[in-house]
């Protein structure tokens, strides 16, 4: 009994020393990181309702540090094996279907062209010298992310690809040396790529809840894709972790943007609410999120062409001021509501029905499309609309496939008749079949006016083989990206870029906001041969082949020979003879047995006729 007693203080402090450092664990890692869920909701004079949900995990981590990939919490571990086996230092990714209508709708919080685009800035360490090493780097890793996400950015290969050099800067932590090396930066798209609930599934399957709880709830892939615009986008990149900024953390924002048009649904009226939009109202908070809220923009809900009434009564009104632009917010905080009533059915009820109103233009807005007539030359021209009573310095960049060959001294930027000289100019020519045509201009932009920036291009004739199964559908050119820095925040929603939530917007006293804006992407035809011709004389040609070459092959290489019937056969003739004798003989007698059945009475007949014939013919 003795050493019994003393043997359980040694068990209990073995114990101890056991789950000591497991607790400190875990203590650690509910510390080392964070995840934020909101939506922000937003009615358009168009009759349109925009929502927009975005889903936020900072973690505490370098992203540089290779150690740090290997425990998890939040973060998605699919995603952090990509990350650390090709070295990304910012990964961007888009995949949208629809067009975003900035003269209606403003400036999205994300902005996205339609299709697929992805750029990504690689770690200066990963990133050799040599372009072969680059592009086989860049070859896997498309690979790798077009399986985590079910898409088809496989074909981002070397005839999609460039490396901007003032476009596409780092939006994250970085050194001014790393943001000048544009040998780290990789950007391709494909407008042709189609949004999908094969795209969907993965991307909720990265979030910490999946779409088990939380606002991921409200995704009905039907009702989604029964939208006018819809886009969800991955960003990761590394940021401050404190105000000082002597350690980095890594941030994953996925956000979803929607865009539905309820008056088709309601007899003309904008009346929307979460179970008229998405099916279902919300039930849930995800456990892990640190912050669950909602934000709808009542600013213009006093107006009489847009008045409505929230029926349920927010946790708080926010007014800020941003950029000279003022704005009114309420708040749902959505834990509270879920303690009260057990759901949130958020829902708005306007007055009267939906009266198309044209609102103000946005500051910067542009219209691309395609010039010329035939199919030998065309051209491509953008107009850049300029609202504002000041100049803007702009970045303009142009991605055009190898079969568009664009002459560059065919390049022109006038504005009201006169031609203006760019600051900056960088031109790579394209090659047949190995790389496109990449275009980058830096250019003053003239207040209140409007500027065309034309391009000639001739087209190519394809090879047969290279043309697609719908090659009279056309060819796509990817949209083009205009990127510079508003004086004023007028129609602007995004998140500032040192931010990460919404929340933080609100006290942004910023006096300039980096704006970044997609063209349409452009449909161009090619020269395109007969395809039928080749389909008749394939089925022409086989016809007299089976035919004539048919018959002259038998009758060319048939070997023929002569056979003396009186000459005695072999065993081997005489066993095949026999069976084949045998084998006629019986279908014969089940031949003639079967037509003894059928043809009874012909028979009893016939020896009837045959016993009454006269003597003179029975003699």
């Amino acid at each position: 009994m003795v050493e019994s007693s003393r043997s359980m203080p040694v068990s209990r402090k073995m114990m101890w020393i056991f789950w000591l450092p497991l607790l400190g664990y875990i203590v650690h890692a509910k510390l080392n990181d964070e995840f934020n869920e909101e939506l922000f909701i937003k009615p358009f004079g168009s009759g349109h309702v925009m929502f927009h949900f975005q889903f936020t995990t900072k973690w505490n981590v370098s992203i540089a540090d290779e150690t740090a990939y290997s425990h998890y919490r939040l973060f998605p571990k699919s995603l952090g094996e990509v990350m650390s086996t090709y070295g990304v230092q910012e990964l961007h990714l888009s995949q949208t279907q629809g067009l975003w209508r900035y003269r209606q709708w403003g400036y999205p919080p994300e902005d996205a062209p339609p299709g697929a685009e992805l750029w990504t800035w690689f770690q200066s360490n990963r990133n050799k010298s040599d372009q072969a090493v680059r592009d086989k780097l860049w070859s896997n890793y498309v690979n790798a992310l077009s399986g985590l996400f079910c898409s088809s950015l496989n074909f981002m290969d070397s005839k999609a690809t460039v490396s901007p050099r003032w476009t596409f800067r780092p939006q994250g932590l970085a050194s001014e040396y790393y943001s000048m090396d544009w040998r780290n930066l990789k950007y391709s798209a494909l407008p042709r790529e189609v949004v999908c609930t094969e795209n969907l599934t993965p991307w909720k399957k990265l979030l910490p809840c999946d779409s088990k709880v939380g606002l991921s709830t409200l995704f009905n892939a039907i009702k989604l894709h029964d939208s006018s615009y819809q886009s969800i986008g991955l960003h990761v990149r590394p940021i401050c972790r404190d105000a000082a900024c002597t350690k980095s953390s890594v941030e994953l924002k996925q956000t979803l943007t929607v865009v539905f048009d309820p008056t088709t649904s309601r007899f003309g009226r904008q009346t929307w609410s979460f179970s008229s939009m998405f099916g279902k109202p919300l039930r849930s908070q995800c456990p892990l999120a640190s912050r669950s809220n909602v934000y709808v923009d009542i600013t213009d809900k006093d107006i009489p062409e847009l008045r409505f009434t929230l029926q349920q009564e927010p946790t708080e009104v926010l007014q800020f001021t941003r950029g000279s632009d003022r704005r009114t917010y309420a708040v749902f905080d959505v834990g509270e509501f879920l303690e009260q009533d057990g759901f949130l059915d958020l829902s708005a009820d306007y007055e009267q029905k939906a009266a198309y109103k044209q609102g103000l233009e946005p500051s910067l807005y542009a219209h691309r499309f395609v010039t010329g007539f035939g199919l030998e030359r065309g051209g491509i021209t953008c107009q850049i609309y300029n609202n504002l009573d000041q100049n803007l310095t702009l970045i303009y960049m142009e991605t055009i496939p190898w079969y568009f060959r664009v002459y560059y001294n065919s390049l022109s930027i006038r504005n009201k008749g006169k031609d203006i000289k760019p600051f900056k100019v960088h031109f790579v020519l394209g090659k047949d079949r190995l790389r496109p045509y990449h275009l980058e201009v830096v250019f003053r932009l003239r207040a209140n006016s409007v500027t065309r920036i034309n391009l000639v291009f001739d087209r190519a004739f394809l090879k047969w083989t290279e043309y697609p199964p719908d090659a009279n559908h056309g060819f796509y050119a990817n949209a083009a990206v205009l990127t510079t820095m508003l004086p004023y925040a007028h129609s602007y929603l995004a998140v500032q870029q040192n931010a990460s939530l919404f929340l933080e917007s609100f006290s942004d006293v910023s006096n300039q906001f980096f704006l970044r804006v997609h063209t349409e992407s452009l449909l161009i035809s090619l020269p395109t041969p007969d395809f039928s011709m080749p389909y008749n004389v394939i089925c022409l040609a086989c016809t007299v082949v089976a035919i004539a070459f048919g018959s002259i092959h038998n009758l060319t290489t048939r070997i023929f020979k002569t056979v003396d019937p009186k000459k005695s056969k072999g065993l081997r003739e005489k066993v095949k003879a026999f069976f084949n004798r045998k084998k006629v003989t019986s279908e014969v007698k089940e031949a003639d047995g079967k037509k003894l059945e059928g043809n009874d009475t012909d028979a009893e007949f016939h020896n009837k006729t045959s016993k009454t014939e006269s003597p003179e013919k029975q003699s």
